[in-house]
């Protein structure tokens, strides 16, 4: 089973406290994942790498997205060559100083008013720099939604961009306090969106969780 390339489709942005309560109210059983990350992590790469071209605006502005983005992704079974429609959330980067106090407090509204009440069927990938792993903002982010029951996987993109076995090595021995210090996050996976290493396994890990969600 994989993800259909290029089958996304935009269905909304939204902005507003009162939208997203009413439209999360009326999709409380919804599978699907949710992609969130510091400001200029490569969050949108990474979504079009797995998803298909196109799917997120890339910018290279931080702190470009400023709205929860919905979109319907399908995976398909070739054995069986049935299709499945789930749920993808391009969620507001945070981390980014550069914003008006204001805008930075509507970001903030929307996330607790997302993860309050989003399904836990929902995915939560949070992503990382590979070369700038762990931030304050990261921690910060983990300390935050620990409260939620949502099951996290962190990918560390931009691994392409580590030169040495020694960069490499010292980002993968943070895995095991990662793993004891955040009970919720489940899996670590490292990727390139831009050269395309991790991404199968990101893919598949995604599969798998969503398949999971519409057997339960």
């Amino acid at each position: 089973m994989n993800i259909q390339k290029g089958k996304s489709e935009f269905l909304m942005g939204i902005d507003t406290i009162d939208q997203l309560t009413s439209w999360l109210n009326e999709h409380h059983f919804i599978s699907g994942v949710a992609f969130i990350g510091r400001s200029n992590v490569g969050k949108s790469s990474l979504i079009n790498s797995l998803f298909g071209k196109s799917t997120a605006r890339v910018s290279k502005t931080p702190g470009r997205t400023r709205q929860i983005n919905i979109f319907q992704f399908v995976v398909v079974n070739r054995e069986t060559k049935t299709e499945e429609t789930f749920y993808l959330f391009d969620v507001p980067g945070y981390g980014h100083a550069d914003v008006s106090k204001e805008m930075s407090q509507n970001w903030q509204n929307l996330l607790d008013t997302f993860f309050r009440l989003c399904s836990e069927k929902v995915l939560l990938l949070n992503i990382q720099d590979a070369r700038h792993p762990l931030q304050d903002p990261d921690l910060d982010f983990q300390d935050y939604i620990k409260v939620f029951d949502l099951e996290t996987y962190v990918i560390f993109n931009k691994v392409d961009k580590l030169k040495t076995q020694s960069e490499r090595s010292k980002l993968k021995n943070l895995m095991p306090d990662i793993y004891k210090s955040c009970k919720w996050v489940k899996q670590i996976h490292f990727a390139s969106a831009e050269k395309g290493d991790g991404l199968p396994a990101v893919e598949q890990a995604i599969v798998t969780f969503v398949m999971r969600q519409i057997q339960t």
